[in-house]
């Protein structure tokens, strides 16, 4: 059997668990490049060789020893934490400390043998932590917009709110400007970019958003794969005939992919043409309004996956040839 190492992530520590055919091992290590080179020392001591390590998807924490281990040759899954929590709760784990986290990480690897997870390209990490940093910037706008217009009455604190919000404009402003120069000057997004401003309802900053958070779209086999990923897919609650709750999206994924996607899912609702007509039909269906924009999150995501899989402008007249509408 191949070791398995599940590996519970916190700011500041490891709790890695390791499994293999002999015996199981629990040991912290630091959360920093010392500590993962004393990780990587304690598997060579642990004869443990090609290890299969598994971590949940939780920011950025984890991003430093997945590399790294990706980097030794060692076999990386970056896994959703809603499937290891369901998974816990499956097999009656109750205790919920770093430790038993890490071996029902473990666990998981073993039983489940998750997708293996490679690393984003330089070009994707930078576009990455740009639209990262972008979207900081315009919570901490509107956090400071808010509080210019909540009635404060001392004109030293307005004044102060207002060179902020000044302040935090002009950052969004040369952010904005700084990823559109970089996505220029990298054939590749670029190209991946104007593929996705074909799709009526996605210009530049959301094509950007889109091209970070998604990643590399090989990773995804399918349009219903993505939408999962992005917790777009719908979850259904029927038992019987007594248990019968309206369809709703799971949003068991990435939240910031949906973030991006709901205010170009409103505008093409009314000026993109696949996506209008399916409000159309849900509309005679008598859905909810928040259901229908939820189906055109979805469906607009969709989309993105035919463009960028084919690589070929959105058409609406030969989507069912290219699978855009899937």
């Amino acid at each position: 059997m191949q070791s398995i190492l599940g590996i519970d992530v916190s700011k500041d520590k490891l709790d890695v668990m390791l499994i293999s055919d002999q015996y199981q091992r629990h040991k912290i290590f630091s959360n920093d490049p010392a500590g993962f080179r004393q990780l990587q020392r304690w598997l060579t001591t642990q004869q443990a060789g090609q290890v299969h390590a598994c971590l949940e998807a939780t920011g950025q924490y984890g991003d430093g020893v997945a590399e790294y281990l990706y980097e030794q040759g060692h076999l990386v899954s970056v896994t959703n934490p809603a499937r290891i929590k369901h998974y816990g709760e499956s097999k009656l784990h109750r205790n919920k400390t770093d430790k038993a986290d890490a071996a029902l990480i473990a666990e998981f690897c073993l039983k489940e043998k998750p997708p293996y997870w490679k690393p984003l390209s330089p070009e994707l990490k930078h576009l990455r932590a740009l639209v990262r940093r972008l979207s900081d910037l315009q919570t901490n706008y509107q956090q400071e917009s808010n509080r210019l217009k909540s009635g404060e009455k001392d004109s030293r604190v307005l004044a102060d709110l207002a060179d902020h919000v000044d302040y935090l404009n002009t950052r969004i402003k040369a952010i904005e400007k700084e990823i559109q120069e970089f996505i220029d000057q990298t054939p590749d997004l670029k190209s991946q970019q104007d593929l996705l401003r074909s799709i009526p309802g996605i210009g530049n900053i959301t094509a950007s958003r889109l091209l970070a958070e998604i990643g590399d779209i090989s990773d995804f086999e399918d349009a219903p794969q993505l939408a999962a990923y992005a917790g777009l897919n719908p979850k259904n609650s029927r038992s019987g005939s007594s248990v019968h709750k309206k369809t709703r999206i799971s949003k068991q994924g990435k939240s910031s992919l949906r973030c991006c996607l709901y205010m170009p899912a409103i505008v093409a609702m009314s000026y993109n043409p696949v996506i209008r007509s399916l409000c159309v039909r849900l509309s005679e269906r008598q859905l909810p309004k928040m259901a229908i924009v939820a189906a055109s999150m979805r469906k607009l995501l969709h989309l993105v996956y035919g463009v960028l899989k084919n690589q070929v402008p959105f058409d609406p007249n030969y989507g069912a040839q290219f699978n855009f509408a899937s």
